[in-house]
């Protein structure tokens, strides 16, 4: 059975927004982001995905983990974080549409974090905010039917994939299906589902707006219950995606050093090209920074210059 939603002219707006957003993306080649920048946005997600339940260690202390450094910090935030790592490095190896690497992928997320990681819970469940009861999950007898029947939407069913990702995300939270770890692994699926027409979404950290208005996140999943639908949810994540998208739109490149300005420049494979072509995909910088970064790509080997003054272009060596 599907699961109940409506399409709002909100929802039809936002799918516009983000397709052309989209187009953007790989127009200008931002979704072949630099290692650096790429490695800087795993660990904004890993950060904000734990951080929305409680995890408390920084973006400094998540980078010494990936560099395999000692961070002291809570044993179980530590975990969390580890397991996460594990989970985003191997991403590629889990399929969005098999709820078996679903569940391995539970067992890796939460792996020393619960007895069971990887099995549906056996009890009941009501999730509770402040002092009151927000949302008594169905009984667990049902899990199993309700897990096979949104795996059986996401493969057999036409939805645009944004939209599928939403509703995937919403169910998930709403059937509860684990003792633990149930947002984080609504977060991650929706990426995974995303990231199958959409690349881009492997490194674009949506989740660290959701943790600087988790109100929002939960509201959006609390008017969703009471409706008996994921629409607002829907409205809610789209709204999300389409902020995340302009954030890498109009990003500021003085962030970036002239290494990774280079780098990233080179691999588009943009060849040959003008220092204008070089300031127009980056467009922050200025003329006198361009031409550093340029004499310092012949200098490196990067790239090979022709010509003098402003008629000098550029290869990638």
């Amino acid at each position: 059975m599907k699961p109940p939603y409506d399409i709002t002219p909100r929802i039809l707006n936002l799918v516009r927004s983000i397709s052309e957003k989209i187009g953007e993306v790989n127009a200008g080649y931002l979704n072949r982001q630099s290692p650096e920048l790429r490695k800087s946005n795993r660990i904004k997600t890993i950060q904000a995905s734990l951080q929305i339940e409680g995890n408390t260690l920084s973006e400094e202390q998540i980078t010494a983990l990936i560099d395999n450094k000692n961070v002291v910090g809570p044993q179980k935030d530590i975990q969390e974080v580890l397991n996460a790592i594990q989970v985003y490095e191997n991403f590629k190896k889990y399929k969005y549409t098999s709820e078996k690497s679903f569940l391995k992928a539970h067992a890796d997320l939460m792996k020393q974090l619960l007895k069971k990681p990887g099995q549906y819970r056996k009890q009941g469940v009501g999730i509770v905010k402040g002092t009151s009861v927000s949302h008594v999950a169905p009984p667990f007898e049902n899990v199993p039917f309700l897990m096979d029947n949104l795996f059986e939407y996401l493969i057999k069913d036409e939805d645009l994939t944004l939209i599928k990702s939403c509703v995937f995300h919403y169910e998930l939270e709403f059937s509860h299906p684990f003792m633990d770890g149930n947002g984080r692994m609504g977060r991650l699926w929706q990426t995974l589902i995303l990231i199958q027409e959409y690349p881009v979404f492997e490194y674009l950290p949506f989740e660290t707006l959701i943790k600087h208005n988790q109100h929002a996140y939960y509201h959006a999943l609390s008017v969703s219950d009471k409706m008996g639908k994921s629409t607002p949810f829907i409205e809610y994540m789209l709204g999300i995606i389409d902020q995340s998208l302009n954030d890498l739109l109009n990003y500021n490149n003085r962030i970036l050093k002239d290494s990774d300005r280079l780098e990233y420049y080179a691999s588009m494979g943009k060849s040959p090209f003008s220092r204008k072509d070089y300031m127009d995909m980056f467009k922050d910088i200025s003329s006198a920074t361009a031409s550093r970064d340029l004499k310092k790509g012949v200098e490196l080997k990067i790239l090979k210059s022709k010509g003098k003054h402003n008629r000098t272009v550029y290869e990638v060596r």
